[in-house]
C-alpha cells in the first residue's frame, strides 16, 4: 500500500463519466479552440485592413463571416451554459490562453 487514496475513495483519482459533463466538457474544448481562431483570424483581417490588402467586397465579406462566427459561437454558449470567460483556459503560469479583447 503506497499511502495513495484508491481511486474509488474521497480524494482520489476519479473519472467523472457522466455523459452530459463529457459532453459539456469536449464541446468546451473546441470552442476554446474555435474563439482562438476566430481571434486570430480577426487580427490578420484588421492588419490587412490597416495595411490596405484587401478591396471592399473582402472586407464586407470577412466581417460578415466573422460576425456570422460570433453569433454561432454565442448560440452554443447559450446551449451548453457556458460564458465567454469559461473559454479562456487558465496556463498557470504562462496566463490566460485567450488574449482581452
Amino acid at each position: 500500500m503506497t499511502g495513495q487514496p484508491e481511486p474509488s475513495e474521497p480524494g482520489g483519482r476519479r473519472l467523472d463519466l457522466d455523459p452530459d459533463t463529457v459532453e459539456r466538457d469536449l464541446i468546451k474544448l473546441v470552442l476554446t479552440v474555435v474563439e482562438l481562431l476566430r481571434q486570430l483570424m480577426e487580427r490578420q483581417a484588421l492588419r490587412r485592413v490597416d495595411e490596405g490588402d484587401l478591396s471592399e467586397d473582402q472586407e464586407e465579406r470577412i466581417g460578415l463571416t466573422l460576425m456570422l462566427l460570433d453569433d454561432r459561437m454565442t448560440e452554443l454558449r447559450d446551449r451548453y451554459g457556458l460564458r465567454p470567460e469559461d473559454l479562456n483556459l487558465d496556463l498557470g503560469p504562462l496566463g490566460p490562453l485567450l488574449p482581452r479583447e
